[in-house]
């Protein structure tokens, strides 16, 4: 690390999204003069090389985070809800990753490409949205903007990888068995703390987090709150089916929307959707070619195919979306946010 640069700290640094977070500052040049990483008491002292130094590991406390300038968190809920206000109190800005502070009023809710606005209003905290919403509002939103939007509905394909390591290692020993006619007892999928686990190996398991009363899961709540949220459209009908795949990495997304606007083309939404920031079209039927979440592994952007008016509503459209969960999802859009603050001078090295 360099003399000059913001004092960075990332806590749930041994974990995968902190992986992520620590190779996307890498891979980005982020202008850090100080590193400091963060975890749990459990984790505390292993070593992780950066740019190659190698940094130690220490326990999150209160007092970790003085001279702190920007704090990446991402060790579950109870770790933000506890020092994130400490960090903020000491100075830091804080950018969680968990689902803690997303639907508090006071904090906003940022995806750069769709509302980076927003920044300018935070109070010391600002959260990531879930993965699944993030890909999504990154698509519609040059439409929104273009034509308008009234309907959102969305059916989800995710990567296991959204549930945690343990979730993947659980796919892999779980398929190896069942190819070899091996018995595998699921301990990890839907939920971990649920009563009943279900096989996710050549399954389709549709339920990502708790049922609420309402009869939707934590998850597809998340997607229709937060959309609301970081679009400001209060009004907006959302609707959503979250799925578990047996695929490691990469959330797909089935997306239905209708628009205000009337007589928008195919051909329109495919020249909004290629000018957009982080969009990525890939759509050619004839040639086969439409996005997969296997493509889509260690890139940045979100990838949209598949675009097609719906038969009978004339303001309705289809289109298929798929984005790297960890990294849009999760790592890269934490590391956008701080990268976006620098550029609105909203962050100044202390």
């Amino acid at each position: 690390m360099s003399n000059k640069g913001f004092h960075i700290a990332v806590v749930g640094a041994t974990g995968a999204v902190g992986q992520q977070m620590l190779e996307t500052l890498e891979k980005r040049d982020f202008p850090i003069g100080k590193l400091t990483l963060l975890s749990s008491a459990r984790s505390a002292g292993k070593v992780i090389a950066y740019k190659g130094e190698d940094v130690t590991v220490q326990e999150a406390k209160p007092e970790s985070f003085e001279g702190v300038d920007i704090a990446l968190f991402s060790a579950g809920g109870s770790i933000s809800k506890a020092l994130a206000p400490e960090a903020a109190k000491r100075g830091a800005i804080v950018i969680d990753n968990t689902s803690a502070y997303r639907m508090d009023p006071e904090v906003p809710l940022v995806v750069p490409e769709v509302n980076k606005e927003d920044l300018r209003l935070h109070k010391g905290i600002i959260a990531n949205p879930n993965c699944s919403t993030i890909q999504m509002v990154a698509a519609l939103e040059p439409l929104r903007a273009a034509y308008g939007l009234k309907k959102v509905l969305v059916s989800t394909y995710q990567a296991v990888s959204g549930a945690g390591a343990k979730a993947i290692e659980e796919l892999n020993e779980q398929t190896k068995a069942l190819v070899n006619g091996e018995d595998y007892e699921p301990q990890i999928l839907p939920v971990s703390s649920d009563k009943k686990h279900y096989q996710i190996a050549f399954n389709a398991i549709p339920q990502i987090d708790k049922f609420e009363e309402n009869g939707f899961t934590f998850e597809e709540m998340k997607m229709i709150n937060e959309t609301k949220k970081i679009m400001h459209m209060p009004e907006l009908h959302v609707a959503a089916t979250c799925v578990r795949l047996p695929v490691a990495t990469g959330h797909s997304e089935s997306v239905y929307f209708e628009v205000e606007e009337s007589n928008v083309t195919v051909a329109d939404v495919h020249e909004k959707l290629s000018s957009a920031p982080g969009v990525v079209l890939e759509d050619n039927p004839a040639e086969q070619i439409y996005p997969m979440p296997a493509n889509c592994v260690g890139k940045n952007d979100v990838f949209v195919g598949r675009v097609r008016k719906d038969l009978d509503e004339d303001k309705g459209f289809h289109m298929w979306v798929v984005s790297d969960n960890l990294l849009k999802g999760a790592a890269w859009n934490s590391v956008q946010i701080a990268e976006t603050l620098i550029e609105m001078g909203l962050v100044q090295e202390k």
